[in-house]
């Protein structure tokens, strides 16, 4: 059985986050809880929601065990990018790219 969890518009890079997802895949949920706790990156505090989100869909929706749940797949995609700009010199503006991100996290019963 997989259960699904999604965080929306995180205002995290998608690269960034990519980084330390990468490393999850295949990890049983509660020691990737573990190790998002230690890491130190940015990204580790919403992927670690997104995370507990699908172990209390599994729990309250399912009926099933913490313990007995993996990570069977964790996708990291672009959102939607805010565009603004800085002035410089001589009437010239150059962009600034504030991007965004949708994590989704699929768990799977052991």
């Amino acid at each position: 059985m997989e259960i699904n969890a999604v965080a929306k518009n995180i205002r995290i890079s998608p690269r960034k986050v990519r980084l330390v997802s990468g490393s999850l895949k295949g990890m049983a949920a509660k020691k990737a809880l573990e190790y998002l706790r230690f890491a130190n990156k940015s990204s580790a505090l919403p992927l670690s929601k997104v995370i507990k989100s699908a172990l209390s869909n599994a729990t309250n929706n399912f009926k099933l065990e913490e313990d007995k749940l993996k990570i069977k797949d964790i996708a990291v995609e672009e959102g939607p990018t805010l565009k603004r700009f800085r002035a410089r010199s001589r009437g010239i503006a150059h962009s600034i790219l504030k991007r965004t991100s949708h994590i989704k996290v699929v768990l799977e019963d052991v």
